[in-house]
């Protein structure tokens, strides 16, 4: 197989990085649009979540589309969306075409998102299965990050129509490697010929696994979400935000990858409480105490040792000839919380008078990750998946 893999997951990591880097736009630039537009907490929230919105209804049926049509063309199509989204957000006159730009983005992720892990399961096998998707996983984080580095000074010289346009640059990127660069693996599972869902146990399983995984990244998004908006309004400057969003994202990287080997040295579950755990009480502590670069570590390094676990754990809650519709069941509930979730901690900062309220509604959803795991594991063993990953 040679360098393909390797070149096909680079493409998958850079179509991430974008993503995170799309996603975190409206929340780094939200200040900025608060004030120019006369946002509340709410509707920078809704906004936020438009990205979203689209996801909870089109994730299963492009997981079957991909199924009967094939990886190439479905991801293909959902990375050029993901180049026009931030073109027709640059070109808005106001919040409604922002919006709407970034529902046409959003319908492009969902198809990244829904392939990305099925293709890395199809060319990945053994202990580099769970590597491989760690490193996908963290470099959403990486996005989050540039975000925050160059929107901001951006949007200071050029405007926030240049800033939402720089979008468009890495997706057109990974566009390019992986039209260059993808073929179907000769390991992948033959797909059936006609469309139907996984058994019952399947998508339970799926559909448990995809809360897990809304929890914890609801719970990350709200905290990246509103850390600008808490910054600012506590007096802080670009620069100390820039720091603070840089140790919570890009220290994702580092802990992520180190989460996948101390999984398979000590166990899923053990990584999973310890990394939840940190996140809740870093976010709560973020709200509530004046000291922003510590709970940045907490949040960035030691609550971020687990998303690779829960990811795995999802994947493989499919059979392999069912993964691109599993993966659409599974990112269904994503979708859902992930539309939603954003403009509940918007309302509960405006119930709160301030952005603390929408940190600690994050908090209380990332702790309800926990209880979904626990019955997850319950009805699966996963020793026993995370060995055959």
């Amino acid at each position: 197989m040679g360098a393909r893999p390797w070149l096909i997951l680079a493409a998958v990591v850079l179509a991430r990085i974008g993503f995170g880097y799309q996603y975190q736009t409206v929340a780094s630039l939200g200040p900025d649009l608060m004030r120019l537009f006369r946002l509340d907490y709410t509707t920078l929230g809704a906004l936020i979540g438009a990205f979203m919105l689209l996801g909870g209804f089109l994730a299963l049926p492009l997981g079957l589309l991909a199924r009967r049509f094939g990886d190439r063309l479905v991801l293909g199509a959902g990375l050029a969306l993901m180049v026009v989204g931030p073109v027709i957000s640059a070109a808005a006159a106001g919040p409604t075409g922002i919006g709407i730009g970034r529902g046409v983005a959003g319908v492009g992720a969902v198809a990244m998102i829904v392939l990305q892990n099925k293709i890395i399961a199809d060319w990945f096998t053994g202990h580099p299965f769970i590597w491989a998707i760690s490193v996908s996983v963290a470099a959403y984080s990486i996005g989050v990050g540039l975000a925050q580095l160059i929107l901001p000074p951006l949007a200071l010289a050029h405007g926030w129509q240049a800033a939402l346009l720089s979008g468009a640059a890495p997706m057109a990127v990974a566009l390019a490697l992986f039209l260059a660069t993808f073929r179907p693996s000769p390991q992948a599972a033959p797909m059936p010929s006609r469309f139907s869902l996984p058994g019952g146990r399947e998508c339970l399983l799926l559909l448990i696994a995809g809360l897990i995984w809304t929890a914890y990244t609801a719970g990350y998004s709200g905290y990246t979400g509103y850390v600008p908006s808490l910054m600012a309004a506590r007096g802080q400057g670009l620069v100390l935000t820039g720091l603070v969003l840089t140790i919570a994202s890009w220290g994702n990287v580092p802990a992520t990858l180190l989460g996948a080997g101390l999984a398979n040295r000590f166990g899923g579950f053990r990584i999973f409480l310890l990394g939840t755990a940190a996140l809740v009480v870093g976010i709560t502590g973020a709200a509530l105490l004046d000291w922003p670069v510590m709970f940045a570590v907490v949040i960035g390094v030691i609550g971020s040792v687990h998303p690779g676990v829960i990811m795995a754990v999802g994947t493989l809650s499919a059979r392999p000839e069912n993964r691109a519709v599993g993966m659409g069941l599974f990112y269904s509930m994503y979708y859902a919380g992930g539309a939603v979730v954003p403009a509940l901690c918007g309302w509960a900062a405006d119930m709160t008078g301030g952005p603390e309220g929408a940190l600690l509604a994050a908090a209380v959803v990332s702790a309800l990750a926990v209880p979904m795991y626990l019955l997850h594991r319950r009805l699966a063993s996963h020793e026993l998946m995370l060995a055959r990953a």
